[in-house]
């Protein structure tokens, strides 16, 4: 839908503030006297430094980026899919759900990948949000228009594919991601349904 700035920060909050908080610490690489890897070295997810007992980095991983093109990507995939699910479950369990995808993701990379990893970016708690888009393909029962409804499986089976496909992407990370927003998207959607678009 077609929305100025100022009524996108109005109606979506949350989306918004995520996708303020990683440019910020995108953009603050650019400070002068500032290391540049600052934010990297500090808030990226280190496999071997997560075992040390510096647990938060498996939360701050969600929100640095490796460099712009891979912040634009993750910036325009939160626009895309961030709204709708925002506005159908709310600022606060949308919140538990970014969130929620993402830290799950990043203790699968720290359980399943070896301690030299290093793992950054939004992608495990985007797949989680496709998870939910996946759920809500699966209880929606005509809520959506069937244009939505291929849409959403169409974008579900290509983002699984292009994870095996592109070199250097967080597979487990991206999996994990994915499984854990279909269980929050059946926990949420099964008894409650969907009200109709």
């Amino acid at each position: 839908r077609s929305k100025n700035i100022s009524t996108f920060l109005k109606d979506y909050p949350i989306t918004a503030s995520i996708i303020i908080i990683q440019s910020l610490l995108f953009f603050i690489t650019f400070i002068p006297y500032l290391p540049h890897d600052f934010i990297f070295q500090y808030f990226a997810g280190v496999n071997l430094y997560i075992a040390r007992g510096e647990l938060w980095r498996l939360i701050t991983p969600i929100f640095v980026h490796r460099n712009f093109s891979h912040l634009l990507w993750n910036s325009c995939s939160i626009i895309l899919l961030g709204p709708f699910l925002e506005n159908i479950l709310g600022k606060w369990k949308f919140t538990f759900v970014y969130i929620g995808c993402g830290l799950f993701a990043n203790i699968a990379s720290y359980l399943f990948l070896p301690r030299t990893y290093i793992h950054v970016g939004a992608s495990g708690a985007i797949f989680g949000l496709l998870g939910m888009y996946f759920m809500i393909l699966i209880f929606s029962k005509g809520s959506l228009p069937a244009i939505y409804q291929k849409t959403i499986l169409t974008v579900v089976l290509l983002s699984i594919v292009i994870t095996f496909l592109q070199p250097g992407t967080n597979v487990v990370a991206h999996l994990f991601g994915l499984i854990i927003g279909v269980l929050l998207g059946w926990w949420l959607f099964n008894k409650k349904g969907l009200k109709p678009y």
